[in-house]
């Protein structure tokens, strides 16, 4: 699993499945007499899940013979400029895959049909609700994935400490990381990046708002703002380690945490299958919160083209990918991250995995989700803040004016 990726400029190849569901590079054919052709275009079956997408379809067109797919699928990088390319000139495929900061402007610029009729039963709440706008369903959740506390139990239990549980906030947790640090053996007790991914979800933990309600102003400059940064940077040299000790280069926290010399790490659950080989025992609980609970979630939706001149047979085949028995059977086998479904029972191949053991506290985090904010200069608002809660982080500004800083750039974004 991993998280979901903005796009950069650049283009593919597409990849086309025809009615027995095999691979061509060539024009988009006619459907047959009598059948309808859905064209749909995904990222996330690129790079190792060609072929389970391939299977789906597949079973798709045997249960739905008057209905022919045709797939493109676009690499991450290229994905999103390739999309909006399309919309605006006419050419967008039928249904089409967004995770859900995109969702949110392509569902408020027009450019997505509303769907009809969907039985919305089969999908976990939280997560069918993310792909609701004004009231109105503009698509289905296909897959998702979330952030829960990884933590060290070989750790904990050599450090006479009681493991974390789900009651556990930011006191318990502050408290538990300073008996685990060990700056003399280099072992430290907890890992949460300074980042904009981090700090709107404490924010959230504390009873603080990112944006207004109608996201035409930043609010997160508040107490409960300045409560979530502080502790966020007041981690930093003290249980987590610093930039100087390598912090923020690529893959040192899940080095780390694999080499035994990490205690807890707040990451996502795309990291299970990365853990296999740990030497030591490791479980999951949901992240402690400090005035309430907010887990990050990160989900992929399917959506209907506006201007689709297929849009019932392209709603059955994103209603088909996103909630049958045959995609959550493709999706567990191969990890191709987890499937939305409610009826928790359809997911036991997941939870019987052995590690990690509370596999549960994956599906109990959605209980209390939170979204990323979105607004329309999206990379632009992550990268200010993470900026700005950096330099607090270093040292270079207090915590209470990197925020009002941040907050002030936020705002001039909103405002151009």
């Amino acid at each position: 699993m991993r998280l979901l990726k903005f796009a950069a400029i650049g283009l593919t190849a597409a990849l086309a499945l025809t009615a027995c569901g095999q691979g061509s590079a060539t024009k988009e054919a006619a459907a047959p007499d009598g059948k309808a052709t859905v064209r749909y275009m995904n990222f996330s079956s690129n790079d190792g899940h060609e072929k389970d997408l391939t299977a789906i379809v597949n079973a798709f067109q045997a249960a739905n013979p008057d209905i022919t797919v045709q797939v493109e699928t676009v690499p991450y990088a290229d994905y999103f400029t390739k999309l909006q390319t399309a919309v605006a000139g006419g050419t967008a495929a039928d249904a089409f895959e967004l995770n859900y900061e995109n969702f949110v402007t392509y569902a408020t610029n027009g450019s997505l049909a509303e769907l009809q009729n969907v039985d919305s039963s089969v999908y976990k709440k939280t997560l069918y609700d993310a792909f609701n706008s004004g009231g109105k369903q503009y698509g289905v959740p296909e897959s998702f994935s979330n952030v829960v506390l990884f933590y060290n139990k070989t750790l904990f239990k050599q450090a006479g400490v009681a493991e974390p549980t789900a009651d556990w906030t930011w006191k318990e947790e502050q408290a538990a990381a300073a008996k685990l640090t060990n700056k003399a053996t280099k072992t430290w007790g907890d890992y949460q990046p300074v980042s904009y991914n981090e700090f709107y979800k404490v924010l959230a933990q504390n009873g603080g708002e990112f944006l207004n309600a109608d996201r035409t102003e930043a609010t997160f400059n508040s107490p409960q703002g300045v409560e979530a940064a502080e502790f966020l940077v007041g981690k930093v040299g003290r249980t987590m380690p610093t930039e100087a000790d390598g912090a923020g280069t690529p893959d040192f926290d899940s080095k780390l945490f694999k080499s035994g010399k990490l205690a807890m790490w707040h990451t996502g659950i795309w990291m299970f299958s990365a853990l296999d080989d740990a030497k030591f025992d490791w479980d999951v609980v949901v992240e402690p919160g400090n005035t309430k609970k907010a887990s990050a979630m990160f989900a992929n939706g399917l959506v209907v083209n506006a201007a689709s001149k297929n849009a019932a047979a392209a709603q059955k085949w994103i209603t088909y990918l996103s909630s049958s028995d045959e995609t959550t059977k493709t999706r567990l086998a191969s990890s191709w991250e987890l499937p939305p479904v409610a009826d928790e029972s359809k997911l036991k191949a997941y939870l019987d995995q052995p590690k990690p053991a509370n596999r549960e506290a994956v599906f109990t985090a959605l209980e209390e989700p939170i979204l990323p904010p979105v607004i329309e200069r999206q990379q632009e608002m992550q990268d200010a803040v993470t900026q700005e809660l950096g330099s607090a982080a270093a040292g270079r500004k207090t915590v209470a004016k990197a925020l009002a800083d941040a907050q002030s750039k936020v705002n001039g974004l909103l405002k151009k």
